[in-house]
């Protein structure tokens, strides 16, 4: 309804032939912005103060230290694993690397959990070969 009614404006207006002067004539019913010039971004100052965090790539600085808790205590007894605080910046290849640097062990999976306190705490689960209890009696656990 609408369209028809305003293609029969435009037909007319094409055929009278008034307009003012230096006015465009829009004869369609949508209305397109025209591209107008786009200048490229030129900053005074940088957007953002702080400088970017740098990944963490000293393996001793990545895993700071075993936890020794009741818990922690418990899963190296009953399942395999063992509890490392890490850098809160570490994921998971990184934790598992670090892992087989410094302890020569090898690791099936890692998970990872940012604790309320802020601190990322890993748990190591050790392939068959290698038993936590001798692992965390070299590392000084127990």
């Amino acid at each position: 309804m609408a369209a028809d009614k305003a293609k029969a404006v435009a037909k007319t207006l094409r055929k009278s032939g008034i307009s003012k002067k230096g006015t465009r004539i829009h004869t369609k019913t949508h209305f397109y912005r025209p591209k107008t010039l786009a200048l490229p971004r030129n900053p005074k100052y940088a957007t953002s103060i702080t400088p970017k965090k740098q990944p963490v790539n000293n393996r001793y600085a990545l895993i700071k230290y075993p936890l020794t808790t009741e818990s922690s205590m418990k899963l190296i007894e009953d399942s395999n694993t063992l509890v490392f605080i890490v850098d809160i910046r570490a994921n998971k290849r990184q934790i598992k690397a670090a892992i087989k640097d410094l302890y020569s062990i090898e690791a099936d999976k890692v998970n990872t959990l940012i604790t309320p306190r802020g601190l990322k705490k890993a748990y190591v689960r050790l392939s068959k070969e290698h038993d936590a209890l001798d692992v965390a009696n070299r590392v000084g656990v127990i």
